[in-house]
């Protein structure tokens, strides 16, 4: 059985998509944006950015009845690799005790021309 998930404490999805979907006692997110829920578009650095997808992340993780410290695999979108370092010490103030498996590439363009999408794999409680 398949549930739809979705909360306004993150953005809508921009979309043929949902916010993500539970499986099986697995939420799957789709990938998130630094969008603030009222879909406005957060213009500032990496670490901003990083900080506003972390936001929206925790608001579906928790519509799903998860959290990051059941968070099994996480995937990490970036447009530029020199910025790595300041995404990953965003990250880790997230994932800081509990480290989940995690994939991150370089991308030549995300939706809306973001900085980093990041996407998760949770189990639900």
């Amino acid at each position: 059985m398949t549930k739809v998930v979705q909360t306004k404490n993150a953005p809508a999805a921009i979309g043929p998509y949902s916010q993500g979907v539970i499986v099986n006692n697995m939420f799957y997110s789709s990938g998130q944006i630094p969008l603030t829920p009222a879909g406005d578009f957060v213009n500032g650095d990496i670490k901003e950015q990083t900080h506003q997808v972390f936001h929206n992340l925790k608001a579906v993780l928790e519509a799903a009845g998860a959290s990051f410290e059941t968070v099994v695999k996480a995937t990490v979108f970036i447009k530029d690799m020199e910025q790595f370092a300041e995404v990953n010490e965003v990250y880790g103030e997230y994932f800081h005790t509990h480290k989940p498996a995690r994939s991150c590439v370089e991308v030549a363009r995300l939706p809306k021309d973001a900085l980093v999408e990041i996407e998760v794999v949770a189990l639900v409680k």
